[in-house]
């Protein structure tokens, strides 16, 4: 059997692998490790969870230790581009453990967080910089970070990069990062986009692939549900709560949604029935997005519902269910969902819902993968539990009470209010001479001229020839200006 030290590593980095237990090699590193050594460019084609990170950081690191160069200043060593900022993070804690007895640097920058502290960061340089292309772009576009010290560029599911349209990104990049440089292309699927970018990237790669495109992993039991969109929340509650069993046993559950608001929608849904879980989208923040990822490591929220930006950023061993709610338009992306369960070796259980709009998304999937999956009934009680008690059927709307009720049609009281038609005494009338005096409109009474050449009427309107007095009103009238 293959060890580590068999493929060529240098003893930090073997013993940095034994720290973390690692002993013997995936199939993808026994393959790419040695030809990385030799400083030959690669493309890695490999499925998602079968140690990609490791078959290009391990002799990453054992290159900058041998070449032993000075950091650049605002520039780094080795570059790494992730899809996501999840990946990113994930990809940045682990060149730090892998490294952690070489001696290198690592600096890991992502949207939605400071840019001046990535500034920060990046003013005396990095051996190691770990980023998402955006980020990369902005600093670059800033003057606070350059590429001529690359020595080695690598692409972590470049076929995610392009599509998510970072590929006028990824040729800028490629325009300034230095020639003479070593290229990783690393992905789970190879489309015929890659291998034109590749042949832009890359001087004669060598291609190492474990297992066929697109196929799902052997190790991930597939499921599915027929279910109407509406009613899709109500069979959830029901697995989630264990109203309905499902394979296997439910310890940690990621739950697909295709759109941001339907992932919010589900957690409103969820904490209804109280059952707590959290979102990751592109509308969350960083730290947002990382908070509910290490509640979800930790098992504090056992359940997380997720957008595709997570699909390929969460390696978490323990996950014991992916459900996908809604399933993916693009069929490659339910090879990197369901990836993430049978993680480090362990067996897990794939679970998709299906409405009748979304069979051409099943076809596809079906046809791309090469995958059946395996129709499971609907709970005997679910039509009742739709019907009645679902989570889908809006709760009955309570009528708002009045604060005075009376019948309707019924006039508001009037207190002592002379009815309809009927005139004051004789007695109550108000006599002539406490009536209020009325504004003066149009012709006001005359008014004295206070000055030479005073107007000839008073009031709010009292018409006059202009003078250079003002004239006193007359009928309870207002003085008028001048120059009115």
């Amino acid at each position: 059997m293959t060890t580590f030290a068999d493929l060529g590593l240098s003893q930090p980095v073997l013993q940095a692998l034994d720290m973390k237990g690692y002993s013997t090699p995936t199939p993808i590193q026994e393959q790419a490790i040695p030809a990385v050594l030799k400083g030959r460019d690669l493309l890695g084609i490999a499925q998602t969870g079968t140690g990609k990170t490791a078959a290009f950081m391990l002799p990453g690191i054992d290159r900058l230790r041998e070449n032993d160069k000075q950091i650049p200043f605002k520039s780094c060593r080795m570059l790494v581009l992730a899809p996501t900022r999840e990946l990113a993070v994930q990809i940045a804690d682990s060149a730090r453990d892998y490294g952690a007895l070489a001696g290198l640097k690592v600096q890991c920058i992502v949207g939605g967080t400071s840019v001046g502290k990535d500034r920060n960061k990046l003013h005396r340089g990095t051996d190691i910089l770990v980023a998402t292309p955006g980020r990369l772009l902005d600093l670059i576009d800033q003057k606070a970070l350059n590429l001529n010290g690359i020595e080695v560029l690598i692409l972590d599911e470049a076929d995610q990069m392009l599509d998510l349209g970072f590929i006028h990104a990824l040729r800028k990049i490629k325009e300034l990062a230095p020639k003479e440089r070593q290229t990783l292309f690393f992905s789970a699927t190879m489309p015929k986009a890659i291998k034109e970018l590749v042949s832009g990237f890359c001087n004669n790669p060598v291609q190492v692939s474990v297992t066929p495109q697109s196929t799902t992993a052997e190790r991930i039991d597939q499921y599915l549900f027929m279910v109407q969109q509406d009613e899709k929340l109500s069979l959830l509650e029901m697995i989630l709560k264990g109203r309905h069993d499902v394979p296997g046993t439910i310890e940690r559950v990621l739950i697909f949604t295709r759109t941001k608001h339907g992932a919010d929608r589900v957690v409103k849904r969820l904490s209804h029935a109280g059952i707590e879980s959290n979102a990751i989208h592109g509308n969350k923040s960083q730290p947002q997005r990382q908070r509910a990822l290490d509640e979800f490591r930790k098992g504090r929220v056992p359940i997380l519902i997720a957008t595709d930006v997570a699909a390929r950023g969460i390696d978490i061993p323990g996950v014991s269910h992916v459900i996908n709610y809604e399933l993916p338009n693009v069929p490659e992306q339910y090879v990197h969902r369901i990836g993430r369960t049978a993680r480090a070796g362990k067996e897990g259980i794939a679970i998709g819902f299906c409405a009748e709009d979304e069979r051409a998304y099943l076809k596809d999937i079906r046809k791309v993968t090469g995958a059946e999956l395996e129709r499971l009934p609907l709970p005997d009680n679910f039509r009742a539990v739709v019907e009645g008690e679902g989570p889908t059927k809006p709760a009955p709307r309570t009528p708002m009470k009045r604060v005075n009720p009376r019948p309707l049609g019924q006039r508001k009281p009037q207190g002592d209010r002379r009815p309809q038609g009927e005139r004051r005494p004789e007695g109550d009338r108000r006599p002539q001479g406490d009536r209020k005096p009325q504004q003066a409109h149009g012709s006001g009474g005359s008014g004295r001229p206070s000055g030479k050449g005073g107007g000839n009427g008073g009031g709010n309107g009292g018409g006059g020839d202009r003078g250079r007095g003002r004239g006193r009103p007359g009928g309870g009238g207002r003085p008028r200006s001048v120059n009115a």
